[in-house]
């Protein structure tokens, strides 16, 4: 298994789809990556020599944020975002859809699983 910023890359799939397993690096990034380090996209990760795979990891911590620092990164900015009390701040602060989903129904996934409210009955089944 080939270790690329931290995080094991899996051998038997193609250099492109296995550059993905690392946060921050999609599609588009992969394909990038593969151009400038001069490896074909097809190519396994297991048919690597060493030298291919320090020429990606040397590339990555080069030019991209990756893993950790991104999350970081991430993490910053939606810090900052409700430390300024603005609408998305706020939002993110709640546990609310950020960018303007509607509420009334749906954004189960932002806010969980759906609460009892006392005093309001279930519809009964006939």
């Amino acid at each position: 298994m080939a270790r690329i910023a931290g995080v094991n890359i899996p051998t038997q799939k193609r250099v492109e789809i296995a550059l993905q397993y690392i946060h921050g690096i999609g599609r588009a990034y992969a394909k990038e990556i593969c151009q400038k380090v001069g490896i074909a996209p097809e190519r396994r990760v297991g048919q690597l020599t060493d030298a291919e795979v320090l020429q990606i990891r040397e590339t990555i911590d080069r030019d991209y944020t990756v893993e950790g620092d991104l999350r970081r990164e991430t993490a910053q900015n939606i810090k900052r975002l409700m430390d300024l009390g603005c609408y998305r701040g706020l939002r993110h602060r709640r546990g609310l859809p950020v960018r303007g989903q509607r509420t009334h129904t749906n954004a189960r996934t932002r806010k969980g699983p759906a609460k009892p409210i006392a005093g309001k009955k279930q519809p009964t089944k006939k």
